[in-house]
C-alpha cells in the first residue's frame, strides 16, 4: 500500500474567506490569530445547553443555517465546533443557561474540557475546511431525523455519543466531508465526498486502514493529522507491484 499525497495546509494562516457564504460581513484577522474580535452587522443567537452538549439556536440570522447545525423536535443544535467557529467570525452570539453572554474565552473553556465530543484538534481541522467552504458536519450523525426515515426526537446525548466510536489505535472517524455544493438541503444530503478520520502520533496502519475503508462502505477515507496548529491531509491507495521475472 502506498502513501498518496491529498493536501498539506496549514490552519494558522490566512482564512480563504471568498470561498465562505454569507460572510462578507465578517471582519477576519491577517494572521491566523484566534483572539481577535470579529464583527457583523447581524449575528444569530444561541443559549448553551449543558445537557445534550450543545447550543441551541434561538434566532437565526443569514444562509450559514444552511449547512450549519443539525435539526432534532423543530430545534436547531449547534455542536462546540460549529459554536465557537460561527463566534470566532462574529456570526453568533452565545449565553449560557442563564442567560448570561459568553465570551470566546469562555467557548474556548468548554471546548478544552473535551466533554462535548470535541478537542482542540478536531476544531482545528473543522475550522480549517469550512474556512476553505466545504460542508462539515460530525461522522454519522444524520443533519435531521427526517433523512433517516423519523420524526422522533432522540433521549439521549445524540451528538457526543457518536464521535470517536470507532477508536482505531487512537485512529479517529470524525467528520463527513461534503463538496461546497449551493443546493445542499440538510433533508436529502446524499453522501458525504470523504470520510475524515484525525489520527494521533504515528501514521494508522494497513490493518486499520483496511477496518475503517470497510466501516464507510463505498465513501472514501481520508486522513489528517494536527501538530503545532498545522493541519496536515493524506490518503492512501493501492498499487501493484510488477511481477520480476
Amino acid at each position: 500500500m502506498e502513501s498518496e499525497k491529498w493536501e498539506i495546509c496549514s490552519s494558522d494562516g490566512d482564512l480563504c474567506t471568498e470561498d465562505l457564504k454569507d460572510e462578507e460581513d465578517a471582519f477576519y484577522p491577517l494572521s491566523g490569530s484566534i483572539s481577535k474580535l470579529q464583527f457583523r452587522k447581524a449575528s444569530s443567537r444561541a443559549c448553551w445547553n449543558s445537557e445534550v452538549g450543545m447550543a441551541e439556536v434561538v434566532e437565526r440570522k443569514g444562509q450559514i443555517w444552511t449547512t450549519t447545525g443539525v435539526l432534532r423536535g423543530g430545534k436547531l443544535y449547534c455542536s462546540i465546533e460549529e459554536t465557537l467557529f460561527l463566534a470566532e467570525i462574529g456570526a453568533l452570539v452565545l449565553v449560557d443557561e442563564n442567560g448570561t453572554g459568553l465570551s470566546l474565552e469562555g467557548i474556548y473553556g468548554k471546548l478544552a474540557e473535551e466533554k462535548n465530543g470535541c478537542c482542540w484538534e478536531h476544531y482545528e481541522v473543522y475550522k480549517h475546511l469550512k474556512s476553505l467552504g466545504y460542508i462539515v458536519g460530525r461522522r454519522g450523525v444524520p443533519w435531521t431525523l427526517k433523512s433517516v426515515g423519523t420524526d422522533a426526537l432522540t433521549e439521549d446525548r445524540f451528538i457526543t455519543d457518536r464521535l470517536g466510536k470507532l477508536d482505531l489505535n487512537g485512529l479517529e472517524p470524525a467528520f463527513d466531508v461534503y463538496l461546497p455544493n449551493g443546493k445542499f438541503k440538510k433533508s436529502s444530503p446524499g453522501d458525504p465526498s470523504y470520510v475524515l478520520c484525525l489520527t494521533r502520533e504515528s501514521p494508522p496502519s494497513r490493518k486499520d486502514v483496511e477496518v475503517l475503508e470497510r466501516q464507510s462502505g463505498h465513501i472514501p477515507v481520508k486522513f489528517c493529522h494536527v501538530e503545532n496548529g498545522r493541519v496536515s491531509f493524506f490518503s492512501f491507495s493501492k498499487v501493484d507491484l510488477p511481477v520480476l521475472p
